[in-house]
Parts: structure tokens; C-alpha cells; sequence
């Protein structure tokens, strides 16, 4: 059960991460218009556009007017406005927003679930033949960065073999429709998917197998082998639902991690998603677009923890019960 002293923390967390978001621009040395729009877009602006952002941020006021016009826009869901867009930053950031939500998000669904069972099947057969081959592979597969699995991943079945589609998330000339369109999505999906699940299942397997091997010499594993229970039964029931609950602690952590392995894998596959959204306000100096990017991924990572911490009380009952 999540208690007031938790929740208090994750609003302070959130307060803070709003606050550094107003605060960091302004603290850059010079007009604080250049250092949110960089000094090349200042030149290529008219001066009504200069005066409506002016207005916009409320820079011509005082500090604490501009602090308080900032929670006001906020509210009003108003991050500011990116000028190589030429729209609001919030309208760029939510057209891109769901397209990583749906590839970080059966990312790490899938690398948990696989890492979890992978890592429950090795620890219990610790050392024979599985759990020598899975650990040696796994600690083979950790050593390559996201990038490099997702270029791989393209080289062999996108250019040499041409099974699965090159870049993007759909095809936007074949006029597809209903079934057939989630079947074009699916199979754009599949490459930068399974990037980011071998890049992420290395963690979850190697903390369940380690977590396996020590649960089992618990004496509630000894007792329930005692009882004459199915091995099945003492695998999962007793001792797997024990040893996933470090990963589902780790889980908000990793999220941080997939939403920058997520940002290396959009720029390979050019996945439309928040990732090359970034990378392209990088390149063009979209600085509105990155900072609001940087907020909205807090935030989510925020959130993950925040429903990682409601689903372990759900796990482990005595959380609920902890003084």
C-alpha cells in the first residue's frame, strides 16, 4: 500500500522537476529568449513573432511574475512554442508521445516477463547445461549497446535478407487500412522491439537467477519440498513469485534506461517517436521541443516508479503491512 510519506515524495519529486524546468533556462547567461530559442532562430524571427514569445514567457516581467506565469501555463498544458515546428511544443510532443509509449512500453513488458522466466528456469537448474548456456549468453548480450543491436537487427533482416521493413513505423503510400494496417505496424515494430528487448532482458534475467539461487535455500522452500508439492508448484508459486519482486523494484530504474536505449533505437530505425524527436531538435536547436521532451520523460519515468511501487504492495503483501 503506497503510504502519504511516499506520495508526498513523488510530488516533491515532480515539483522539483517542474521548477528546474523554469529555472535552468533563465540561469543561462543572456537573453533569456536567445538561451530557450538559441541565437540563430532569434535572427531568422520577425519582431512580431519575437513579441508574441516575449508576451508567451512573460520575459519583459518581473522573476517572480514570469514564475507564476509559468505554473499558469502549465496548467493550461502550455510548454511553449517550437519554431522549426512553427506549433506548440505540446501539439509536437503528443503527435510523437504514443509511438514511444507503445515501443518502450511492450519493451519493457516483454524483457521483464522474459528476463523473469528465463531467470527463474536458470537459477533453478543452476549449474547444468541451460543455466551455463543462458548465462554465458546473456553476459555476451549485455556487452553490446542498444545502437549496435538495432543496426545489426536492420543490416541482417532489413538490407540483406529484406523480410521486415527498412525504417519508419508505417507505410504511408500503401493506403492501407483496419486489419491491415496494425499488420503494416506490426511488422515496422518488430526490429526496434526487439532491439530494445535484448538490450533490457539481461538485467531482469540476471537479478532473478541470482535472486532464485538464494530463495531456494530459504527454509519455506525446504518445507514446501517437504510437503511432497509438485516441483512446478515450489518453482513458480513459492519460490519465482519471490524472486521477481527485486526486478519489479529495479522496474522504475530500468524505465530511465529504456527511454534512452528507446531515443538510440528511434534514430536508427528514423522510428517517429520522442526519441528522433530529440535527436531532430538537436540537430536544428529546437530548444523549446528538447526541454519539453526532457519534462514529459521525467514525468513518465516519474509515473512508471510511482506504478511500480502500487504493483509490489500487489506482490508482496507484507509491504502493505510494513510499519
Amino acid at each position: 500500500m503506497l503510504t502519504k510519506e511516499n506520495l508526498t515524495t513523488y510530488l516533491i519529486a515532480l515539483l522539483i522537476i517542474l521548477a528546474l524546468n523554469f529555472f535552468l533556462p533563465r540561469m543561462m547567461p543572456g537573453d533569456p529568449l536567445m538561451a530557450i530559442y538559441g541565437d540563430e532562430a532569434l535572427v531568422q524571427m520577425s519582431p512580431q513573432l519575437k513579441a508574441e514569445l516575449m508576451e508567451r514567457f512573460a520575459l519583459d516581467q518581473s522573476f517572480g511574475e514570469q514564475f507564476v506565469s509559468y505554473w499558469a501555463a502549465l496548467f493550461r498544458g502550455d510548454l511553449g512554442y517550437s519554431y522549426s515546428y512553427n506549433a506548440p511544443v505540446i501539439e509536437v510532443i503528443l503527435g510523437r508521445l504514443p509511438w514511444t509509449l507503445l515501443l518502450a512500453g511492450l519493451a519493457l513488458i516483454f524483457s521483464t516477463m522474459f528476463g523473469i522466466l528465463l531467470g527463474i528456469e536458470s537459477g533453478w537448474r543452476r549449474g547444468g547445461r541451460f543455466d551455463g548456456g543462458m548465462l554465458s549468453g546473456m553476459v555476451a548480450l549485455s556487452g553490446f549497446p542498444d545502437f549496435f543491436l538495432g543496426i545489426l537487427l536492420l543490416l541482417l533482416f532489413a538490407v540483406n535478407l529484406k523480410v521486415l521493413p527498412l525504417f519508419g513505423v508505417e507505410d504511408v503510400y500503401s493506403g492501407l487500412t483496419g486489419f491491415g494496417h496494425l499488420i503494416d505496424i506490426g511488422k515496422h515494430l518488430i526490429l526496434p522491439l526487439t532491439a530494445l528487448i535484448l538490450a533490457r532482458i539481461t538485467a531482469g534475467y540476471l537479478l532473478t537467477r541470482n535472486t532464485m539461487i538464494g530463495v531456494l535455500k530459504e527454509p519455506y522452500i525446504l518445507l514446501a519440498r517437504a510437503k511432497g508439492l509438485k516441483p512446478q508448484a515450489v518453482k513458480y508459486r513459492h519460490a519465482g513469485r519471490n524472486s521477481m519482486l527485486p526486478v519489479m523494484t529495479q522496474t522504475g530504474i530500468w524505465m530511465g534506461l529504456l527511454v534512452t536505449g528507446a531515443l538510440f533505437i528511434e534514430v536508427v530505425f528514423a522510428y517517429p517517436g520522442i526519441g528522433f524527436l530529440t535527436y531532430n531538435a538537436l540537430t536544428f536547436r529546437d530548444y523549446p521541443v528538447l526541454q519539453g521532451v526532457l519534462l514529459v520523460s521525467a514525468v513518465c519515468v516519474l509515473g512508471a516508479n510511482f506504478i511500480v511501487d502500487l504493483l509490489y504492495a500487489r506482490a508482496d503483501p507484507r509491504v502493505s503491512h510494513a510499519r
